[in-house]
């Protein structure tokens, strides 16, 4: 038995959306490794991975985040 183990204990209200499991949890039940949250209501939580795609595409479309000038290739030198 392990003497430190310690449990995930979240707060009542708020909600989590687990990755392993594929659903809204009250709690967090699950690891941090295997869920995004917080969030204040169960249906905020409902639509993490939708947030989660926007924000990818947000960010992969940012010019901020690309490090080419204007004429230079992006590809790998060599």
């Amino acid at each position: 038995m392990a003497l430190f183990k310690r449990r995930a204990v979240g707060k009542p209200g708020e909600w989590f959306y687990c990755l392993e499991h594929k659903k809204v949890e009250e709690g967090p039940e699950c690891p941090a490794k295997n869920r995004f949250g917080p969030y204040p209501s169960r249906e905020e939580a409902g639509h993490a991975m939708e947030r989660a795609r926007e924000r990818n595409v947000e960010w992969e479309t940012d010019p901020k985040w690309h490090d080419t000038s204007k004429g230079e290739d992006a590809g790998p030198t060599e």
